[in-house]
């Protein structure tokens, strides 16, 4: 039997796809909570580890920086995969790709050698930018009303690994020292695991593949309908050009924005004097900042419009940013309050970009699109990570945090272009 006809009891029935939506967004939350624990690793210790093997602060956005190349370079390669063979084979590569590098993290701190470590953070990298495209699993049999709410639903997932893995720092790194490791990288031990389970989880549950299903299900609604004449096919793909770039930046500025801040906060911390346990507090509160609205963030998407709450995103990062720049380093309690507000904004921005983004795609070459976007976005992080570092070396943490508050506010005129074009658009179109 081929693929086509397995598919084929899906494009007939209703209840079927909505069965099989909810099944597919069981296994994105199942592999979800593993994965939040790995995407700790990198963000709470990773800078420490760098500078406490080179002693060279303006190092220690390299970590953030090397993984978030890694993520840029397989997003792509995670996409193609997703395009060519589904979601099952792209997300379980990608997942346990990133925990193999978790694994060689370890070992290159282990023996020392600096050039391994920098090529395992990349290897590792594989596992964030898994972890972000797995929000598009769920959404491939949503409607337009159900899209952000699908892609909330895998992020909240997140919450609970993400949250508990900053806080497992110093077990961990008890667990580090028993076996005879650095203690620092007690976390990417735990980082390992979560990842290829995260990746076992997708190739052994998510099946059948709902984007394959969802792409059947276009071709025979394509088939029904005789095809749509020439021109309208191409006056659907010009519309939907400037929603591509519209919700790309969006997902580019706030990352960027948000991986810089949250990069050099622990050093940051540290130098105020605040212990490896209140850095991995901020940051784990941070994380539920980013992940734990989405509760609410998917239905306010879908429900006051994708706009509104690019908007929001704009605002709320700047916010974070001003008050970064002004509270003490050494305050657990401002600095937490800064971080939070920090991954807020990252939410809003990255749930209601995301929409767009779904929005504007057609089914059949929505991976491909959504990968190459994801490339950018994980770029935007690189550059945040590596630039991080050096604006603290030489110009302060205030500064970083400004910067980070300038850009945020460029999400406003954006949204306001994206509005005025749709509106002359749509008066041409009269």
């Amino acid at each position: 039997m081929s693929r086509r006809q397995d598919y084929s009891y899906y494009t007939k029935s209703k209840e079927a796809q909505q069965q099989l939506y909810k099944r597919s967004l069981l296994v994105v939350i199942i592999s979800q909570i593993f994965s939040g624990a790995g995407l700790a690793a990198g963000i709470t210790v990773g800078a420490l580890l760098i500078q406490d093997m080179t002693g060279n602060e303006s190092l220690a956005g390299m970590p953030i920086a090397l993984s978030t190349f890694g993520s840029a370079f397989s997003a792509y390669l995670v996409g193609r995969l997703s395009q060519r063979y589904g979601r099952r084979f792209g997300l379980g590569a990608g997942f346990i790709t990133g925990g193999m590098g978790a694994f060689g993290v370890i070992i290159a701190a282990f023996i020392g050698n600096l050039p391994l470590l920098f090529i395992f953070l990349f290897i590792y990298g594989a596992g964030t930018s898994s972890n972000m495209q797995a929000r598009y699993a769920g959404t491939d049999l949503a409607n337009e009303k159900q899209r952000a709410t699908a892609v909330s639903i895998a992020l909240v997932s997140t919450t609970v690994g993400a949250v508990a893995g900053p806080n497992l720092v110093l077990p961990m790194g008890h667990v580090a020292d028993f076996i005879g490791i650095p203690s620092l990288t007690g976390v990417f031990l735990l980082a390992g695991v979560a990842y290829v389970l995260s990746g076992l989880t997708f190739l052994l549950f998510l099946n059948p593949d709902p984007l394959m299903v969802a792409r059947e299900i276009e071709l025979v609604k394509r088939r029904d309908r005789n095809d749509a004449e020439d021109g309208e096919i191409v006056h659907h793909h010009k519309a939907n050009k400037m929603g591509i770039w519209v919700g790309g930046i969006v997902l580019v500025l706030s990352h960027g924005v948000m991986v810089a801040i949250m990069t050099m906060t622990p050093v940051h911390m540290q130098h105020h004097g605040a212990a490896i346990s209140g850095i991995g507090l901020v940051i784990g509160l941070h994380i539920a900042g980013m992940f734990l609205p989405s509760i609410f963030t998917g239905v306010l998407v879908d429900r006051i419009g994708r706009p509104v709450m690019v908007i929001a995103s704009g605002v709320t990062l700047a916010i974070s940013g001003t008050l970064a720049a002004y509270v003490a380093g050494g305050s657990v309690f401002w600095m937490s309050i800064s971080l939070i507000l920090l991954g807020v904004g990252w939410n809003f921005g990255l749930i209601s970009g995301t929409a767009i983004v779904i929005d504007s795609t057609d089914v059949l070459t929505r991976a491909k699109i959504q990968g190459s976007i994801d490339v950018f976005v994980a770029l935007a992080g690189t550059v945040g990570g590596l630039a991080s570092g050096i604006v603290v070396a030489y110009s302060g943490f205030s500064m970083l945090s400004f910067l980070g508050t300038y850009i945020s506010l460029l999400l406003i005129p954006l949204i306001i272009w994206m509005r005025y074009k749709q509106k002359k658009s749509s008066v041409q179109t009269v």
